[in-house]
């Protein structure tokens, strides 16, 4: 069967696939080497994204009250249950809460449902969550949301400067591309993260500076170029409007004042400054370290302001990037997804509000932006909104301060959930669920972060009675009465009326224009090729503002909190290399589960030493907001003060890890963004009487541990457990029936369990006190054997040993640390060398760093031993 052209399902890098069935719900998943975005590049969760297209798992009916039902019916209760709250309460009484994972098609019709028929502006969207607060700063800036830059800006900029950014592990694909600007022409690398990230591994300067501090030392970068004469007087004269009173706003913007505020060396604040005046082509990309702030969108503007007042912007290998997280966050920014915009970059002007309003024929138009994310599930607890419509994402999970949420969507008399997954810890709040279709399955475009639209192609039949999110959502909109505005068959016509609207009554007064497509055939549509809108947007120096000119916009360093006595931490959170959000997709991949297993705790050594916390050792992370339980790792990459936690684990996989409980509500005041970034905190270490693990083919829904998380391994699943009570109901839980042996040493806190039918292992589980534990990946491999040996089992080793590849390195090719090592005691002495002799690091390029490490370890190792 030939292969689809489709586009990956996770980052706003928009990477082109090529999908080829095998079998039945079997691909093999190829990078397109035709897609501009990636030229055949894949990072690990696109290569793998073959594993999770089964059906395990999935939301197959429509369901009301926890009972299958018709799609009839299910529309029928949705339609009424909303019409019944507008009819009470007003327009304002309803709200749908959506994703960057919807496609534009999908989008579009919930937002003209919602504002132009229903009449309210309460749409808003998991996006608010990750990039609203560069749309709010290019909104200021720029007057409309628009990205100035390309990724082939990257592979022609001599300078590259992240910020808040582990591009190595979140965008992989545009890491390499910076990698191949370094090896093709030399470009510099400067990483800005309060963290030493992977990212940093082959950076020429780090800068480990404060959290929240990016505008002291950006405000600091664009005061050296005014006084080293890098300031382009005559773009600022064209093309930027400047405030009166912006430079003296910067008087106290001293180098030596900067790397006070920062909290840097002065040198290390000097090299990058004299790097950025030598280097006149600068991209600097940036993502959630500066959006996920109560400060991001002043953030992002200090970034801005200084590429606009050196004239760094529409001109090749220059511009300020902000780089989305989810696959298709700009296609939502573009058709109005977001609650503080109406439709086609449109704001809530009046002239806006009749062209919109007109050109939908509605009989009415929200007057006003919606609630965004936080007020609106605020809105739901308070009992505001009465009926709330949640479609492709997982708010009880990645939401700050999730237990509110949980309260709201407890306390909400109608919650609606669209999605593919039975199943989360969101579907467990559901009054009614409608099953979705799933990536490989539904139909439309997506635009990345460089704008390219996309298309991604259905190459899967729809599985059960699932269903497109735009097609549920125009079936509710004509039950509610508005048939002929809804009565849509098929996502090209969708996309036709999206173009037209971009283009109706623009005229030039707005970038976002893809008039060009709206006449495009049903046919045309479906072999519709990668392409980009506004090829170069501001390269005439002209911008969509009143008078055509950009806006300097003053921002001033607002005073850091100061840690506090019973919150002496800071909490940072973020993402891991191989895993998605809350891990309903990855989660589903063995091989993805290999790279990080269990939600660890990121611990400066210093901090871990004052708390007499172990490294491995379970330890309690508390906020005011709540606490969850993570595994330390101790590690020298954090800065003194602060810890790091990732996002993905929910009620679902784990007892702990819960980083949504965490982080406060608390909110930037023009965006709408939660400050993830930065949250009050303290760390307690626990002990626990034992701790251990156990495989098995299949788990119940209740682990009866004090800790346990689930991850996949290949034919079953790895747990891992600690516990103070006695563990025998543990085994009883765990262990099924079989053939069963069993060993207990009670003086040495020692207890092991196997449980097989006939040759095949069914289940087993290790269980010490204080004491090492077996191999767990030998012991997970054992699910795969016909004729796992008990006795080996029993005993944690394999009666001949045999080779040990040691943790996964690279994930798209299997390939273990000592592998990487013992290729490197071969003569492998360079990262190109590895891959040519293990294939390591030559698909994705996300376990480079790793790779570079492992190379400078083994290098120290020897050196220490020849002297």
């Amino acid at each position: 069967m030939p292969a689809v052209r489709t586009t990956c399902a996770y980052c706003g890098v928009g990477c082109g696939i090529r999908a080829r069935t095998t079998g039945e719900r079997k691909i093999e998943i190829t990078g397109d080497r035709d897609h501009p975005a990636n030229h055949g590049r894949l990072c690990s969760k696109g290569t793998h994204l073959g594993e999770t297209v089964g059906l395990e798992g999935r939301l197959l009916y429509p369901e009301v009250g926890g009972k299958r039902t018709s799609w009839d019916k299910a529309i029928a209760h949705v339609a009424r249950g909303f019409a019944r709250a507008i009819a009470r309460h007003g327009p304002d009484s309803v709200a749908f809460y959506v994703s960057g994972q919807l496609l534009t098609e999908d989008y579009y019709v919930a937002n003209k449902l919602m504002k132009g028929f229903i009449g309210s502006g309460n749409i808003d969207t998991n996006s608010r969550l990750c990039m609203s607060s560069a749309v709010a700063a290019h909104t200021r800036a720029f007057g409309e949301d628009v990205v100035p830059c390309t990724y082939e800006d990257i592979d022609e900029a001599d300078l590259v400067v992240l910020v808040g950014s582990n591009t190595a592990w979140c965008h992989p694909v545009v890491y390499q591309r910076i990698m191949a600007a370094r090896a093709a022409r030399g470009t510099r690398l400067v990483v800005i993260d309060p963290r030493r990230t992977e990212t940093c591994t082959d950076s020429d300067l780090h800068l480990a500076l404060r959290p929240g501090s990016d505008v002291a030392l950006f405000n600091g970068l664009l005061s050296h170029c005014r006084d080293v004469g890098a300031i382009d007087s005559d773009y600022l004269a064209r093309s930027v409007a400047v405030p009166q009173d912006f430079w003296a706003g910067l008087a106290d913007c001293s180098l030596a004042r900067t790397a006070e505020l920062c909290d840097l060396p002065e040198a290390d604040v000097r090299s990058f400054f004299n790097l950025f005046t030598a280097k006149a082509r600068t991209v600097t990309l940036f993502s959630q370290g500066i959006n996920q702030s109560i400060r991001g969108t002043d953030q992002g503007n200090a970034i801005i302001n200084v590429h606009l007042a050196t004239g760094r912007i529409g001109k090749i290998g220059t511009g300020p990037f902000s780089i989305t997280g989810q696959p298709n966050a700009m296609g939502g920014r573009e058709v109005g997804g977001l609650a503080s915009s109406l439709a086609a970059h449109r704001d809530f002007a009046p002239e806006n509000l009749a062209e919109v309003q007109r050109f939908w024929s509605s009989p009415t138009i929200a007057a006003k932006p919606g609630l965004k994310a936080v007020d609106l599930f605020r809105s739901v607890r308070e009992g505001r909104i009465k009926a709330l419509w949640i479609m492709a994402t997982n708010p009880a999970v990645s939401m700050p301060d999730v237990s509110l949420v949980r309260e709201a969507l407890a306390a909400c008399p109608l919650v609606v959930v669209s999605d593919c997954i039975a199943e989360t810890d969101t579907t467990r709040f559901a009054h009614v669920k409608l099953p979705a279709l799933g990536w490989g399955e539904k139909d439309g475009t997506t635009t990345n972060s460089e704008r390219t639209i996309s298309r991604q192609r259905g190459f899967l039949p729809a599985p059960g009675e699932a269903k497109p999110d735009w097609w549920a959502i125009a079936r509710v909109a004509r039950e509610m009465g508005w048939r002929d505005a809804f009565n849509y068959s098929r996502p090209a016509e969708i996309f036709r009326e999206h173009a037209r609207l971009s283009a109706y009554r623009n005229e030039g007064r707005r970038c976002f224009d893809i008039g060009g497509l709206a006449a495009l055939s049903s046919r045309a549509y479906d072999d519709l090729e990668p392409q980009r809108w506004g090829e170069r947007p501001f390269a005439q120096g002209r911008f969509p503002t009143p008078d055509g000119r950009a806006r300097l916009v003053s921002v001033t360093q607002r005073a850091l909190e100061a840690p506090l006595v019973r919150w002496p931490l800071t909490l940072n959170t973020g993402r891991y290399r191989d895993q998605w959000h809350t891990m309903t997709r990855t989660g589903l991949s063995p091989r993805l589960l290999q790279h990080r297993r269990e939600p660890l705790v990121e611990v400066h050594p210093e901090d871990a030493a004052s708390l007499a916390l172990r490294d491995g050792q379970l330890a309690r992370v508390i906020t005011p907001q709540g606490e969850s339980v993570f595994r330390a790792a101790v590690s020298a990459g954090q800065r003194k003060g602060e810890i790091f936690t990732p996002i993905h684990w929910t009620d679902c996989q784990s007892s702990g890890g819960r980083t949504g409980l965490l982080p406060r509500g608390k909110v930037d005041p023009h965006s709408g963004q939660p400050g993830f970034k930065q949250t009050p905190v303290r760390i307690e270490p626990l002990e626990y009487d034992w701790h251990g693990y156990a495989v098995a083919r299949t788990l119940p829904g209740r682990i009866a541990a004090g800790y346990s998380t689930r991850a996949r391994v290949a034919h079953g699943w790895l747990v891992e457990l600690a516990g103070t009570r006695d563990p025998g109901p543990l085994l009883a839980s765990l262990l099924p029936s079989g053939v069963r042996i069993e060993s207990h040493d009670a003086a040495r806190g020692v207890r092991r369990a196997v449980v097989s039918q006939g040759d095949s292992l069914l289940a087993a589980i290790y269980l010490t006190r204080d004491g090492s534990l077996p191999d767990r990946d030998w012991i997970a491999s054992q699910l795969a054997d016909l004729q796992a040996s008990p006795v080996e089992l029993l005993a944690g080793r394999p009666a001949i040993p045999g080779d040990d590849c040691g943790p996964i390195a690279c994930v798209c090719f299997n390939v273990g640390e000592r592998t990487i090592q013992a290729a490197a005691k071969a003569g492998a002495d360079s990262i190109e060398a590895i891959g040519t002799a293990t294939c390591a690091g030559t698909n994705c390029g996300s376990c480079r760093p790793a790779i570079a490490r492992l190379l400078t370890e083994l290098s120290s190792i020897e050196l220490e031993a020849a002297e």
